[in-house]
């Protein structure tokens, strides 16, 4: 019998890599403030019988550095599994934790290697990370399979990807007096911590038409804000249950 052998391009490859984010199912939406960064995604249990608390899409890398990863969560523990031995080793050599930003380069750099060896497979996933940076506060980078990286004030993956930007566009757009648009960076100085959740909130509820409740969503979070437990403090970490109810009460309330 005739054996069918098929050839895939690394740009093929690619696209299959942007199709399993975009058809995954989930939106990631993540916000900077003045003193915090926040990531915000759905929480989906497909099956009854399926233990809820092993189910997330939210990783640590380092205690002040984590991400959400949107697209196929195989692959999502393989770069989450990555990027920590790279923190591990800069610390290592370095003396001192990697930065947002070189986490964010070395791994794009890593993605672009997959994308040229055709003995590699590109992820089929987008890592929003974000962390606080020891000079420059809290940023968001956000990821993609080919290898591409840049900050951002709020953005978001997935499949309602570009409805999501699009709402947090306009809502910058109004900040500062409706001149956010002229000034981001101005304009994301003036939110706090309580308006930066309420904002990426708002935005997943209103992209998806749906009140969430808060066993359906995930909320990962680095502030250094007064009204953030001093423990954790600069810290990464993801919201419990009653922490995510109380924010989706405020914003609902806020209606």
């Amino acid at each position: 019998s005739a054996t069918l052998t098929m050839i895939f391009t690394p740009y093929q490859l690619s696209e299959y890599a942007f199709k399993a984010i975009s058809g995954s199912g989930h939106t990631s939406i993540s916000v900077r403030g003045k003193d915090t960064a926040i990531v915000i995604t759905q929480r989906k249990i497909p099956d009854k019988l399926l233990d809820a608390s092993t189910v997330t899409h939210l990783f640590s890398i380092t205690p002040t550095i984590g991400c959400v990863m949107t697209g196929l969560l195989a692959d999502a523990r393989a770069q989450v599994y990555r990027a920590r031995a790279e923190a591990a080793e800069w610390r290592y050599k370095y003396g001192y934790e990697i930065t947002p930003d070189a986490l964010a380069r070395r791994i794009a750099n890593i993605n672009q290697v997959y994308t040229q060896r055709a003995a590699m497979r590109p992820l089929g996933i987008s890592m929003i990370l974000i962390g606080i940076d020891p000079e420059l506060g809290p940023q968001v980078f956000r990821l993609d399979p080919a290898g591409y990286f840049v900050g951002f004030h709020a953005t978001a993956a997935g499949q309602k990807q570009q409805e999501a930007i699009n709402h947090l566009e306009k809502k910058w757009k109004k900040l500062s007096g409706g001149s956010g648009g002229d000034d981001p960076v101005g304009a994301g100085k003036t939110l706090s911590r309580a308006a930066v959740i309420e904002m990426a909130i708002e935005a997943m509820s209103t992209v998806h038409s749906t009140d969430y409740k808060a066993g359906e969503i995930e909320i990962g979070i680095v502030s250094t804000a007064e009204d953030e437990p001093v423990k954790t403090r600069g810290e990464w970490r993801v919201m419990g249950e009653a922490e995510v109810e109380e924010h989706l009460l405020a914003y609902a309330e806020k209606d």
